[in-house]
């Protein structure tokens, strides 16, 4: 785990963002570390942006306000990067993972990253159309944010997976997130 390190989810109502922000922080918890996971909210709707943050530390979070400077930037609907600035407060060396099927280069330039940042794509709405046949990019996100920061390994993030949407789920959706997961994991692309 990295000592600390603080992650701005963008997204819009409905796609499991503040989802992934819960299920990520208590895969770092229960993989002994300490977090904070929280939403910002606009409009209440589907399809409004929305914002979620985790702070993920080895130490006490003693900080409550909101994660202004984020190492790492995680984008579930590349839209959003016409429409909010993803952007804001980035320091020089952060982290960019966007759902999309463009390639990173063409990401990078759009996001008009600095040489010093990295950035990856992955196309978790089509990972999460096979695996459980609906347009919610949360799992596969979740696992390719595990494979690109390493805050969690990622058979502790799927076993909080499992256990986060087991609750809500049948079986067959649990094991479609699983699978998301796995790909995310798997196919996320630097550029």
């Amino acid at each position: 785990m990295a000592k600390a390190i603080e992650i701005r989810w963008h997204g819009r109502g409905g796609q499991g963002t503040v989802t992934a922000a819960k299920v990520l922080a208590d895969a770092c918890l229960s993989g002994g570390g300490y977090v904070q996971a929280f939403p910002e909210y606009g409009p209440e709707r589907a399809g409004a942006p929305i914002r979620a943050f985790n702070r993920i530390s080895e130490h006490v979070i003693r900080m409550y306000g909101p994660v202004l400077h984020p190492k790492v930037v995680s984008i579930a609907d590349a839209t959003l990067m016409d429409a909010v600035n993803v952007t804001e407060g980035v320091p020089d060396d952060a982290i960019f993972l966007v759902n999309t099927s463009k390639d990173p280069k063409e990401v990078r330039q759009k996001l008009k990253a600095k040489d010093t940042q990295k950035v990856y794509s992955v196309d978790a709405t089509k990972i999460a159309l096979d695996c459980f046949g609906r347009p919610l990019p949360n799992s596969s996100m979740l696992g390719a944010l595990c494979k690109v920061t390493g805050v969690v390994g990622l058979d502790v993030l799927k076993e909080n997976v499992k256990k986060s949407f087991g609750k809500k789920f049948a079986q067959k959706i649990i094991d479609g997130n699983l699978e998301a997961t796995q790909r995310g994991y798997e196919e996320v692309k630097e550029g």
